[in-house]
């Protein structure tokens, strides 16, 4: 993660606010443009829906793009500038603006409006790790791999059999799910989680295999080109220790599993690689 350079007031910037935005929190949006606009010369675009969204970053030209909007934004425009292959020579600011902001918190980005507004104008460019898949995914902050939810009342055969290590999961997973609120939803009602069975391979070293059922995985950039992954065992009784490696490159197989991408679920799969990308993203930050 590396500063790189500040902005001139001159700069031109295309501020692309986000339709959920406007409608959840109209004054932060005012704010956000009264701010920007008393600061530098800005073309403002207010697209109904993903592909206007889309088209005006494609369009926009010389001038810096500036997200008003919440993760969910910042995510979207993250992977179409990726899918354009122009994230190496663009600079992205955003105004954090909605009811899901700690991706945006948690890459160093201001979650009030008029703070968020002043770097964008007066900041610097951080070049920041992205995990990128085989898919051509992108992954700004934490990929997890929960457990699998499944009916509490299976009547598959042999499902009979093993209800009573479903109960003990049950019974795990209502305990630990308060706690761990952040790292994904607790389980619909009417489900239980049951322990993952998956290969994690990390620069093709086998992490933990099929044979080791798996409470959950973790995988983020640590900032230095590699990626930090934390498997935890799933236990009955005392808690197993969690499994850690980095590398830069993370392989996950086996039976299907869906994953938490930032604010998005994906899957299910049966196999997906992760890559870091690094100094993939520059984003504009508070000096």
């Amino acid at each position: 993660m590396t500063e790189v350079a500040t902005f001139a007031m001159s700069d031109q910037l295309l501020v692309v606010i986000d339709p959920v935005a406007r409608r959840t929190d109209g004054e932060s949006v005012r704010i956000a443009k009264d701010v920007l606009s008393a600061g530098a010369a800005t073309k403002v675009c207010l697209p109904d829906g993903p592909e206007e969204f889309a088209r005006a970053l494609e369009r926009r030209g010389s001038r810096r793009p500036v997200v008003v909007g919440d993760d969910r934004a910042l995510m979207r425009a993250v992977s179409l500038l990726h899918r354009q292959r122009e994230l190496a020579g663009c600079v992205l600011s955003v105004v954090p603006v909605g009811s899901a902001l700690e991706l945006a918190g948690a890459l160093g980005v201001p979650t009030g409006a008029v703070a968020a507004a002043r770097a964008v104008l007066e900041g610097v460019e951080r070049r920041l790790d992205l995990l990128v898949d085989d898919s051509d995914g992108v992954v700004l902050g934490t990929l997890r791999i929960p457990p699998v939810p499944v009916r509490e009342a299976d009547d598959r055969p042999g499902a009979a059999a093993a209800r009573p290590w479903l109960r003990t999961c049950q019974s795990l997973v209502r305990t630990l799910v308060p706690a761990r609120s952040s790292r994904g939803a607790a389980p619909e009602a009417g489900t239980v989680a049951r322990p993952s069975r998956l290969r994690v391979e990390v620069d093709g070293v086998t992490l933990v295999d099929v044979g080791q059922p798996l409470e959950a995985v973790s995988v983020a950039p640590d900032g230095s080109g590699a990626a930090d992954v934390e498997v935890r065992p799933a236990s009955v009784g005392a808690e197993a220790a969690p499994l850690r490696a980095a590398g830069r490159s993370v392989t996950v197989s086996g039976a299907d599993f869906r994953y938490r991408a930032d604010a998005a679920v994906a899957g299910p799969v049966r196999r997906r690689t992760w890559t870091v990308w690094e100094g993939a993203l520059g984003l504009t930050v508070p000096g």
